[in-house]
Order: C-alpha cells, then structure tokens, then sequence
C-alpha cells in the first residue's frame, strides 16, 4: 500500500529515512516580520528579533489546501497536527482529511490531535514509521497509534513566557515572574492540549530535577525520549546524560528547535517528549 506521514511544522520533523513524509509549516508574525516555518526559516534570527521585539505577535495554521497538497497522491495519509488546545490546524486537517477523501474514493486518511507540540509529536511520527514498515494494516495502525499517544508526554523548561503573553496564551502577571532572578517554569501539556505549568524553578539544575521527577510521576521508566532545545544545547546535553544515568540503554535524541517550537520555547527553552504510562 501506498503510505505517507504528514505533519505540521511543529513537530521540527522535515524528513524521514523510510516512509514518504511532508512537513506542513506554520508562521509566525510579529510587526512586519512573517516567518514561515519550512526548510528554509533561520530559527536563529527569528529568535534574536523576537528577543527585542516588543509588540504583539501571532501565530497561523497551515490552511486546508495545504494539507490537501500535502497529502500528495497517497492512498493512506497518517496526519499528525500540533494540540488543538493552541492553534487550528487540527480542525483544517480534519477538514483536508474529509474534502480528500471524498474526492478520492478508497483513499483513507486518519488525523492525530496530539494534544501537545515539538518532540511528542515527533515520537508519534516515529512510532507511525515503525508500525508502517512492520506491515500492519491501516486500521491496526488507527488502533496501535491512538494507544500509544495516551501514553506519551510533554514536559518543558521555559526561560521566559514573553511570547506566550504577546500571542495572548499567558496572562502578563503570570509571564512577569518568569527570566527574574534566574527563575523557570517547568510544566507539562495537559490532558486538553493546554500549557499547565508545575512549579518555578530557581537555576538549570533544579530545573533538571524537576523535569525529571515529572517524567517520572507521570511514568517514564526508560521508554524513548526525543528532546529539543532554543539554544540550550548545554542543559539537553546535561538532562540527557542524567537520564541514561537512570536507565543506560535508553533511547534518546537531541535536536534543536524548528519556528514555531523556538517562537513558544524562546531562547534558553528546553522541550522533552517520553513514553510514559
């Protein structure tokens, strides 16, 4: 069968060893500024206009043509979309997903919530590859890929929630506290797809600890890990190398962040999606 994974730029996925994949990007705008999330955005750039911009910023799903063009000629199209708790492109995919299928008879597409952003996503997309290249038939798949996102997870490490306040997410009571005096704000995705911060955190160790008792808490006992950063390559380094301190054999990657991820996570940001239970 003729398989393909799409999923919008929030995953930081551009390309896949095995199965056909397309990224579909996101943007962000802030003043005059337009960064389009895709192969050819400079993270670092946006990241240092972001740093003095002062204004109000937003952020835009990808529309329904563009999945649809996404989805190519794919007679089975898996698409995995950032949490429907912070942006719409869920609701264009699943209306892309309807629109395609209707226009082509027997093709069938199957639409993710992932209910989070960044390295969860990306463990969804490598788990749909891994099922893909066993040779289970779609609708296992359907079954065996729902299962798995009930039990994969989100936590964070932020620096500063700036562009959370900007794009109306966090109120700016909540967004001041956070950068004074070295303080972080560890937190999760929540069970609606919304940020639900943990506790503020003095210093990246402490920081550390905390990501780390979460994941715990929340079931991680050794299962893969998938962590990326806005230029922190220091403290994923650091969280990965206590990790494996915990479970040797462990299943880890570390990347930097795409856009969008970067626009959320600011600099300093750390991201950290697990299998739990």
């Amino acid at each position: 069968m003729n398989y393909k994974i799409v999923a919008d730029s929030s995953s930081d996925v551009l390309t896949l060893d095995s199965v056909p994949f397309a990224s579909v990007p996101l943007v962000v705008r802030a003043g005059e500024m337009t960064f389009v999330d895709d192969e050819h955005c400079d993270v670092a750039a946006m990241t240092q206009y972001m740093l003095t911009y002062k204004g109000k910023s937003s952020t835009a799903c990808p529309g329904t043509q563009d999945w649809q063009d996404a989805f190519g000629d794919a007679e089975n199209v898996f698409c995995v979309t950032i949490t429907s708790g912070l942006s719409g492109s869920y609701n264009a995919a699943r209306v892309a997903a309807e629109e395609y299928m209707s226009a082509h008879p027997g093709r069938r597409v199957h639409v993710v919530d992932t209910l989070s952003a960044g390295p969860e996503l990306r463990l969804v997309v490598d788990k749909l590859q891994e099922l893909i290249l066993s040779g289970m038939a779609f609708e296992d798949i359907v079954t065996e890929i729902e299962k798995y996102h009930r039990r994969s997870f989100l936590v964070f490490s932020l620096q500063s929630l700036h562009n959370f306040v900007a794009n109306g997410r966090v109120s700016p009571a909540v967004g001041a506290i956070v950068g004074l005096l070295g303080i972080r704000v560890v937190g999760r995705a929540s069970e609606e797809g919304t940020l639900q911060p943990l506790s503020k955190t003095r210093g990246d160790r402490k920081a550390l600890s905390e990501i780390i008792r979460t994941m715990k808490e929340l079931g991680w006992t050794g299962g893969r890990v998938r962590i990326t950063h806005n230029e922190n390559p220091a403290f994923a380094s650091a969280l990965q190398d206590a990790l494996r301190a915990i479970h040797g054999k462990l299943d880890v990657a570390i990347d930097a962040c795409r856009g969008l991820c970067s626009y959320y996570a600011e600099k300093g940001g750390v991201l950290v999606g697990f299998e739990g239970a």
